[in-house]
């Protein structure tokens, strides 16, 4: 696996979630920066040494309800 995707969405609580795509790896972080470093650790603890992807993509979606 060259590369994993993430796709992170503001928690309603506040932060950001981040669920890989294809593989069970979930974990969360206040800010971005906190979530860069989450979803690193997550991927080396989940991954062998031969097996680790070389890139990690993450898709932010953000929602915003505006009144009409």
């Amino acid at each position: 696996m060259s590369e994993i995707h993430f796709i992170v969405e503001e928690a309603p609580e506040g932060g950001y979630l981040a669920r890989a795509v294809g593989v069970d790896i979930v974990t969360e972080a206040d800010d971005l920066p906190g979530l860069h470093a989450q979803v690193r650790d997550a991927v080396h603890c989940h991954f062998d040494e031969g097996e680790m992807p070389s890139l990690i993509r993450l898709h932010i979606t953000r929602e915003e309800v505006l009144a009409a």
